[in-house]
C-alpha cells in the first residue's frame, strides 16, 4: 500500500486576496438561482466570480448558516442568509421559487463543495427550472473530482455513485457495482468506511484496486492506494477522521 500525507500550514496565510471590492463586479440577473461552489477546506479554492455574485445577490441559501457565516465573514460578504437543507428543503421550496419569480435574485450554497452533488439542491434547480426560471450553476471545488485524478486510475470513464445506501438496497448496489467496468467513485463517513471497504472486498474481491482521499486541501490531506482488504486493514488500525473519497478500479 502506498500513500502521502500533505500536512500544510498555510492556511494561517490565506489573506485577504479575492477581495470582491478589487475586480469587476457582475451583472446579478433578476428572477435567477446561482448555485455556487464553495471551498471543501481551504477557504482560498472559492473564486472571484463565486464571490461577487455572493456580495450581490439578494438572497443566499445556506446548508447550515452557522458553516457558511465563517467563509463570509472571511471575505467580508453580508449579504441576507437563510437555511436550507435536506431537512427542510421539501418544504420551503416552493416559497423560494414563488420569491424568485417576483423577481429577488439567490445564491445556493453547500457546507461544502458544489450544491447537489450528495448535498441539497436537486429539487430547487428542478422546481425552477419547471418553471422557466434561470439556472446558473458556477465551476469550481468538489472533492471526487480531486480524488479521482490522483488515485491513479482511468478518468476517461468513471461513475460516480455518492454516498452508498446505509441499509435497504446496500447489498444490490454494491453486487451491481462488482461488476462495473469504469473507476467507481464513492463518499463515505469515518465512521463507516471500514464497513465499506470490508463490503466491497466481500463482493469485489480483496484484491481490488483502490484509492482513499481524506481531509482534500486541508492541514492533514492524505491520500492511500492499496488494494480494498490492505486499506479495509489500515483503517481498523487508524480511525480516520474527516469526509472521505473511496475510488475503486473498475472490473476487468
Amino acid at each position: 500500500m502506498t500513500g502521502f500525507i500533505c500536512k500544510r500550514n498555510d492556511l494561517s496565510l490565506i489573506l485577504n486576496t479575492c477581495n470582491p471590492a478589487k475586480y469587476k463586479r457582475l451583472q446579478i440577473e433578476p428572477s435567477t438561482i446561482y448555485v455556487v461552489p464553495t471551498p471543501i477546506g481551504n477557504l482560498a479554492d472559492i473564486t472571484h466570480r463565486s464571490l461577487s455574485v455572493l456580495s450581490d445577490v439578494d438572497l443566499i441559501l445556506c446548508e447550515d448558516t452557522r458553516v457558511s457565516r465563517k467563509l463570509l465573514n472571511h471575505y467580508g460578504i453580508d449579504t441576507p442568509s437563510k437555511s436550507y437543507h435536506m431537512y427542510n428543503e421539501h418544504h420551503t421550496v416552493h416559497g423560494l421559487v414563488d420569491k424568485l419569480q417576483q423577481g429577488m435574485s439567490m445564491a445556493l450554497i453547500s457546507d461544502a463543495g458544489t450544491p447537489a452533488i450528495s448535498d441539497p439542491g436537486f429539487l430547487l434547480v428542478r422546481a425552477c427550472l419547471q418553471v422557466g426560471l434561470r439556472v446558473i450553476t458556477l465551476p469550481g471545488p468538489t472533492a471526487f473530482i480531486p480524488a479521482l485524478v490522483q488515485s491513479g486510475f482511468p478518468t476517461d470513464r468513471f461513475v460516480f455513485e455518492g454516498f452508498l445506501p446505509h441499509k435497504k438496497g446496500r447489498k444490490l448496489r454494491l453486487s451491481e457495482l462488482a461488476e462495473e467496468t469504469k473507476t467507481i467513485v464513492l463518499y463515505e463517513s469515518p465512521h463507516r468506511i471500514v464497513k465499506t471497504l470490508t463490503q466491497c472486498a466481500e463482493v469485489m474481491g480483496p484484491d481490488r484496486p483502490a484509492s482513499i482521499s481524506r481531509e482534500l486541501t486541508k492541514a492533514f490531506e492524505e491520500t492511500l492506494r492499496g488494494t480494498l482488504k490492505e486499506l479495509e486493514t489500515h483503517f481498523t488500525v487508524h480511525k480516520p477522521k474527516g469526509e472521505i473519497v473511496l475510488v475503486i478500479q473498475g472490473k476487468y
